[in-house]
């Protein structure tokens, strides 16, 4: 029979547990030591974060953060100044805002620092073979014309670049306030009325608070565990990052001691696996990922990832129906293959039924609260409306409502402008009805799973353009207001576990966006000049980006008026692509699987995990996969499950700041050299 613990157990459970004591009132994060700190990203970090994702396609999001805090946490100590829990949040959110990645809207392109790669993207685009045929369709508030000398000098500074940078800061501050308007109004639904639980949201909380804790002088357990996550990153970041960022300057050819990102053995398997897609992942961080992401997700996705690649694709290689692929392919080419043949139009299938399941999960839960509340005659929703935490500096819910609504008509009116001929009613279906839906249910995802699984329909954007019968390609440029919001329940969420005011993150995103966009100018048209991009100088982009032009272009050459050049062949190869056969057998495939798996009560996330996993490569999935088997089953037995779950965390955390610090050390060396280089004696 259980026994109630004692006084004395139930103290050590708490201090894993809880983040910050119950009775700690809300502090206010933002100061001047925020304010330097922005500065010190925009103009020290941003470069390298750019360098670095050129060249090993690798983003300082994640490590940049933790590389500023302990900077600024060292500083402090040897001017006798304490940094708060909330300072250092507020910090933290400045480095990931300056230098998250972002996905170039209508491709998979990342990019990174700032909006300035969107346009660096876009102008390779223009000039890229893939592109060939339609570049005099791309209008000029897109990217200059290409005869115009901007690509010849490679610069920014030039009145072509007017209209596309003035479009491009506009868009920037429409989709920010939308943004976490919206959120913070699904903070509010998600969090306050529903109780979601976040399970992800304590990583960054809880390193955080490690560091705190340190600045005060009061290193407890979490600072061991943040130091050994370090130590660990610093060591693998030697190797990984180090070597081959130096060797490229200091010998006549780059030293890479394991391939960045991953050891591909997809063409060394064409006779045992054909059009089989393997490899492994070759960044440790995957691993420690593996401890902290939910279990049955990483199961999930390990299983549905190698099913797919490796028993799935020579199937249907057998049976001819992968026909593009052919022996001596690597993992890219043989990629692009078995999606055209196949798994583009297999993916949207599963994608309708995630999307499907997803309201569904939302619908029972929201029927089953309501079940609740008859039966107890207490409506919850009424009292989690105005029963706030106090001192947490909450706003009344009409102010950020009226910022979304008035962020969305200017949006409209900005797509309309541009783009007269796409119909405005499909610009207020975005924007007033299935952006609402698509945050609810990305955000109550996140709150449930740690992910915005079911948060989208697929390719709606991409199915309303059709449907218009617009001509042109102007469109896939254009800013629809097509938005998941729910995501930025994350900050939120972080903010109540830490006792930070919501005015210190207001405050902070309007300084993070000015900032950003003049750093970003600064050090993009820098590096530019520099050298094009891509070239052999970015290994990463050069490998990447035709495939990824390759697959945007697909897109753009479909709408092209008919008498456009190679505009008939564009929309012949996406029907040819789109098969609708093979996205009904992904729907049905998709439903049976979540069938079947409800009934044997397999927890939901294991579904989630199976359909992510059926379009993602092996390469890292493995490595995650690996990473949580031995949590489950070797850390978890030995700590005890709720010390290794707030262990996890916090050791990640660590690990990305050991990779952050000597990368910035290497990249920092690597771009003095390359600037002293361009100068002619």
């Amino acid at each position: 029979m259980a026994t109630e613990p004692t006084d004395e157990q139930q103290e050590d459970l708490e201090q894993y547990e809880n983040i910050m004591p119950e009775d700690a009132p809300y502090e206010d994060g933002f100061n001047l030591k925020t304010l330097w700190a922005t500065f010190f990203v925009g103009i020290v970090m941003l470069p390298g974060a750019i360098y670095l994702g050129l060249v090993t396609g690798q983003s300082m999001a994640g490590a940049s953060e933790w590389v500023t805090i302990i900077l600024f946490l060292e500083i402090a100590k040897r001017s006798f100044v304490r940094l708060r829990t909330q300072e250092i949040l507020i910090i933290y959110w400045v480095a990931a805002g300056l230098l998250g990645i972002g996905v170039r809207l209508g491709t998979g392109a990342h990019m990174y620092g700032g909006p300035f790669g969107g346009l660096i993207w876009d102008q390779y685009l223009l000039q890229s073979p893939a592109a060939q045929g339609i570049s005099s369709y791309v209008p000029k508030w897109v990217v200059p014309p290409i005869d115009s000398p901007v690509y010849a000098d490679r610069t920014f500074i030039h009145r072509d670049w007017l209209l596309p940078v003035g479009i491009l800061f506009l868009v920037m501050v429409v989709n920010n306030t939308a943004r976490y308007s919206f959120g913070y109004i699904m903070f509010r639904v998600t969090s306050d009325i529903e109780r979601l639980p976040f399970p992800m949201e304590p990583v960054q909380a809880r390193g955080i608070t490690a560091l705190a804790e340190t600045s005060a002088k009061e290193e407890g357990w979490r600072w061991r565990v943040f130091s050994t996550g370090t130590c660990i990153g610093l060591v693998w970041g030697l190797l990984y990052v180090v070597v081959p960022t130096l060797s490229g300057i200091f010998l006549t050819q780059t030293v890479q001691v394991l391939p960045i990102p991953f050891i591909d053995f997809t063409a060394e398997i064409k006779t045992i696996l054909p059009a089989a897609v393997f490899g492994i992942g070759t960044d440790l961080g995957h691993l420690i990922l593996g401890f902290v992401l939910p279990f049955w997700v990483v199961v999930g996705q390990f299983i549905g990832s190698v099913l797919a690649n490796l028993v799935i694709n020579p199937i249907l290689y057998n049976f001819e129906i992968l026909t593009r692929w052919s022996p001596g392919m690597t993992a890219i080419p043989a990629n692009i293959s078995n999606k055209f043949d196949f798994w583009i139009s297999f993916g949207i299938g599963t994608a309708l039924v995630i999307a499907i399941a997803g309201f569904a999960l939302v619908g029972k839960t929201v029927m089953e609260q309501r079940r609740q509340q008859k039966e107890t005659g207490h409506r919850t929703t009424r009292l989690n409306l105005k029963d706030l935490p106090e001192g947490r500096g909450d706003v009344p819910m009409k102010w950020p409502l009226a910022f979304w609504v008035l962020a969305s008509f200017v949006t409209i009116g900005l797509c309309q402008w541009l783009v007269p001929e796409f119909h405005w009613a499909w610009l207020v279906f975005f924007a007033f009805i299935y952006t609402p839906i698509s945050s609810y249910i990305g955000a109550r995802m996140i709150g449930l799973t740690g992910s915005p699984y079911g948060a989208s329909i697929p390719y709606l954007r991409e199915a309303a353009i059709f449907l218009s019968g617009y001509k042109g390609v102007g469109i896939w440029f254009a800013p629809l207001p097509l938005h998941d919001h729910g995501t930025a329940v994350r900050a939120y969420k972080q903010l109540e576990l830490t006792k930070t005011k919501m005015g210190s993150y207001f405050k902070m995103i309007i300084l993070t966006m000015a900032v950003i966009f003049l750093c970003s100018f600064m050090f993009w048209e820098f590096i530019w000049r520099l050298g094009p991009i891509p070239s052999s100088t970015y290994p990463y982009v050069q490998m990447f980006w035709p495939f990824e032009a390759t697959m945007q272009t697909m897109w753009l050459k479909s709408t092209l008026p008919e008498d456009a050049v190679r505009g008939a062949a564009g929309l012949e190869l996406l029907m040819d692509i789109i098969k609708f056969k093979y996205v009904a057998t992904g729907f049905v495939s998709g439903g049976a699987v979540y069938l079947i798996l409800s009934i044997l009560k397999v927890p939901t996330l294991a579904f989630y995990g199976f359909v992510g996993g059926l379009a993602q490569w092996p390469h890292f999935v493995i490595l995650n996969f690996a990473g949580a088997m031995l949590g489950r089953y070797h850390f978890a037995k030995r700590f005890g499950e709720t010390k290794w779950k707030a262990y996890a965390p916090i050791l990640l955390a660590g690990y990305s700041c050991g990779m952050g610090l000597i990368g910035m050390t290497s990249i920092a060396v690597a771009l003095i050299s390359k600037a002293v280089s361009q100068v002619i004696y």
